[in-house]
């Protein structure tokens, strides 16, 4: 047997002394050959447990939270992993790597401790990154789960094209239970490939459908054949997370009436239209990191906002920098304050982001357009802008715990504890 970590190292090493344009060639069997050593390092530990991946652009970290919950509830022993943390049981921790789908080595040590603890079910967030790196290579899936297909991370793919087929590897590898929304306008791409059993979730469609759905701050109601759920957080993206939460469980033994207490009892979403209060004005924490999340977060808080004030950044290092303008378009639309700054630089100068994203700002709302880099200042500005009935929404880094900036360091950061530091320290924005 190997000792810890050696293969991987003995492999990065080899890797260094390769000419980039060869490595370039060979990476995917590079990729192959990290995946299965770290499944063989560690007994394939999937094969004896029933490992469930969540799929899709956006709502799969509320996902693999919820349908934790669900299976926990009914007395199953669960693990997970993704943006929000890792969990083992009733062990917990924050996910500081970076990246939602830790590296081949990782994720095969963590279901081998996943295993040892004597979980039944692990579920993982699945992505399209982690499936290009092939990282979930030596993991047997027993069920694969698509939530929504929206452009994302088209310069590290080269085309949405390749995009979606990256994700698509999931359901070619998964062939026991597949579970798709079918009111995306992209499930067609995804439910063509076998499964034994298949269910489809959806708002008035599909075979796990909600119906009398209302919608409030904070909260929301639907109906799914007759069982009423009252749940403590907002928006329709979250009806939808429920429901494949919901569908997903259903596989697995979790039926309605007893789902109802288990995802009426959870209070939060971490960083996830998270509130961090609600008067004299709101304040709202959420991930939001594509155009199409961020409006939807934008119109679920303008509908009970007099005046809604907007902390905006957008990732550096290359990643998906179409995207930036485009935030701002949205902001535009939907904000009455506009305050651009920092969010992840890497190793990209910070103000020539914001440049980039002030691009995209309308000319009826640079008035009302700030630029302050220091991420704090920023967020100290809005709370300090904000009357009675507004709403303060920080949008990109959710649940976070740290920055990621130039020479590839990372700093403690936290936009929720900013906020409550900012809140407890005084009363000079009390109106």
């Amino acid at each position: 047997m190997f000792k810890e970590g050696l293969l991987d190292k003995s492999l990065r090493r080899t890797k260094k002394l390769i000419p980039k344009s060869v490595f370039d060639f060979f990476q995917p069997m590079y990729h192959e050959l990290l995946a299965h050593g770290g499944a063989l390092r560690y007994g394939f530990p999937s094969h004896d447990m029933k490992v469930i991946g969540v799929t899709g652009t956006k709502g799969k970290s509320t996902t693999v939270l919820l349908l934790s919950r669900l299976l926990e509830g009914i007395g199953e022993p669960v693990a997970a992993i993704g943006s929000l943390g890792f969990k083992i049981k009733d062990k917990e921790w924050p996910n500081n790597l970076k990246m939602t789908m830790p590296g081949r080595f990782k994720l095969q040590k963590f279901l081998a401790e996943a295993k040892k603890a004597g979980c039944k079910y692990v579920i993982l967030e699945v992505t399209s990154e982690g499936i290009k790196q092939k990282r979930h290579l030596g993991i047997k899936f027993d069920c694969a789960v698509f939530t929504n297909l929206h452009k994302e991370h088209l310069e590290s793919h080269g085309s949405f094209e390749n995009y979606y087929q990256a994700k698509q590897e999931l359901f070619k590898k998964t062939d026991n239970v597949h579970v798709l929304n079918i009111d995306d306008p992209n499930v067609k791409l995804f439910d063509g490939f076998h499964a034994k059993r298949k269910i489809f979730y959806g708002i008035g469609n599909g075979d796990m459908r909600a119906d009398n759905i209302q919608l409030e701050e904070g909260k929301s109601s639907f109906e799914i054949y007759g069982t009423k759920f009252n749940i403590n957080f907002g928006g329709r993206f979250n009806i939808y997370n429920c429901l494949a939460a919901l569908a997903a469980g259903a596989m697995y033994g979790v039926d309605l009436p007893r789902a109802k207490p288990i995802l009426e009892k959870i209070k939060i979403i971490p960083g996830r239209m998270e509130y961090i209060q609600k008067s004299p004005f709101a304040v709202v924490v959420d991930y939001a990191h594509t155009p199409d999340s961020l409006e939807a977060v934008y119109k679920t808080l303008r509908q009970t906002s007099k005046r809604l004030i907007c902390v905006l950044g957008a990732a550096g290092g290359g990643r998906d920098k179409w995207k930036r303008p485009e935030f701002a378009k949205i902001a535009s639309l939907y904000c009455d304050q506009v305050i651009l700054t920092d969010e992840d630089p890497y190793d990209e100068n910070p103000e020539q982001i914001l440049s980039e994203i002030k691009s995209g700002i309308s000319k009826d709302k640079l008035k009302v357009t700030k630029e302050i880099l220091d991420r704090r200042e920023a967020i100290k500005n809005a709370l300090t802008s904000a009357k009675n009935g507004d709403t303060v929404i920080i949008t990109g880094k959710g649940s976070e715990t740290s920055m990621a900036v130039a020479g590839d360091k990372k700093i403690p950061w936290s936009d929720k504890k900013v906020v409550q530091e900012l809140l407890q320290g005084g009363h000079e924005w009390e109106h």
